[in-house]
């Protein structure tokens, strides 16, 4: 495909998809404002996203904080543009992150959450985060896991630690859907994570606003069931290079 053909295809993935995300959002009764667009740019070249930008994109996310960095440093700062840290961050790799991005998703550890709270302090900024979930129980996925009994109490624990940091804004909860075409699986694995907001606001009092789940293979069965931020890559980019 010519760069003139991709270009006009990734425009046009965009506009497919935001009309796919407000056509969801009417079917479950909600503003389609409410739901916001991150498009992933793992394994994308940087010419792809200034076609993003120009076309408009602004929130834009990438898996690892080691590609991420460059291609942040290449988009400049540019009004109104936001990154986003959508994929799991290993604790080592914490000092890596900076005040580069707007929002981390998948902060899956108290570990890993007090090491971005003491980034945060350096810095003086306020790091603004989301809490991982494991809502579909397999065992290749990171996050805090759907347990019950002295498991269930460990995590809200926890929890309840990372919402206690004072350099660090808790914005909600964020998971990974399972990997499966089936409406119906996709369905409860985000009714889960939105059925554990309800119970971690009971039990700890915290707002919680942000639900980040949804993806190019199940975004709009997550916007049925509470999605506010979706993270779509391939049904807007293409097959990564």
């Amino acid at each position: 495909m010519s760069q003139t053909a991709t270009e006009a295809a990734i425009r046009q993935g965009l506009v497919v998809v935001q009309r796919r995300i407000a056509a969801a959002a009417e079917r479950a009764g909600r503003d389609p404002s409410e739901i916001r667009l991150v498009v992933v740019t793992k394994g994308q070249p940087v010419e792809r996203l200034h076609v993003l930008v120009e076309s408009g994109q602004t929130r834009l996310g990438e898996n690892r904080v080691e590609e991420a960095l460059p291609k942040i440093d290449a988009l400049g700062a540019r009004p109104g543009l936001s990154w986003h840290l959508v994929g799991p961050l290993q604790s080592r790799k914490v000092p890596l992150v900076g005040d580069r991005f707007d929002l981390i998703h998948a902060v899956d550890r108290l570990k890993v959450a007090r090491r971005l709270d003491r980034l945060a302090a350096d810095l003086g900024r306020p790091q603004a985060i989301l809490l991982e979930w494991n809502v579909s129980g397999e065992p290749t996925k990171a996050g805090w896991r759907l347990e019950e009994g002295p498991a269930w109490e460990t995590s809200v624990s926890e929890v309840s630690q990372v919402l206690s940091l004072p350099n660090l804004m808790v914005r909600g909860l964020m998971t990974v859907g399972p990997l499966t075409h089936d409406v119906v699986t996709q369905t409860a694995a985000f009714r889960r994570l939105a059925e554990l907001r309800r119970r971690l606001r009971g039990r700890l009092g915290s707002d919680l606003p942000e639900l980040s789940m949804g993806m190019s293979d199940d975004f709009e069965a997550a916007i049925m069931e509470g999605a506010t931020i979706v993270r779509i890559g391939r049904a807007i980019l293409g097959e990564r290079m």
